[in-house]
């Protein structure tokens, strides 16, 4: 029996399924995960996780102290909280405590396949980029630059 509850069909509340032990399926908006999420295309399943089992490169779903959710990419675990960081961004946010984390990644849906984020080569290549989060700016520009000269 499969309880993951598909968010784009109803309104859930989120937090509720995860608090109660459900996986969820959602959509997410925005670019800050991109080209892992493209708006309108992509799916996450996410599934309740307590915070001491979040490691690096997990992606976790977490909510700020202004209230949005947001699903962002572990990249340091510190005694002093967690820090996140979007794929598309270079800006680290953190320390986040504990108690803001409400699940992790597990599976991405893109157009209709599924695929585990155990999967080894998604780990190795989230890994590497992770690893060059401080000269994504200069990656950003380079690719805006090829796609001046392109048009």
């Amino acid at each position: 029996m499969n309880h993951t509850a598909d968010t784009s069909q109803c309104k859930y509340d989120i937090e509720q399924l995860l608090a109660t032990g459900h996986p969820i399926r959602i959509k997410p908006q925005g670019y800050s995960m991109y080209p892992l999420f493209i708006p309108g295309r992509d799916e996450a399943v996410i599934e309740p996780v307590t915070p001491d089992k979040l490691h690096r490169n997990d992606v976790a779903l977490y909510r700020r102290d202004r209230g949005i959710l947001v699903l962002h990419r572990i990249c340091r675990i510190t005694k002093e909280g967690f820090y996140l960081v979007g794929d598309n961004q270079s800006e680290i946010e953190g320390p986040l405590r504990p108690d803001q984390f409400r699940g992790r990644l597990t599976e991405v849906i893109r157009n209709g396949r599924q695929f585990s984020v155990q999967n080894p080569l998604y780990r190795f290549l989230t890994s590497i980029w992770l690893f060059l989060c401080p000269v994504r700016p200069f990656f950003h520009r380079f690719c805006a630059l090829l796609r001046r000269l392109h048009t």
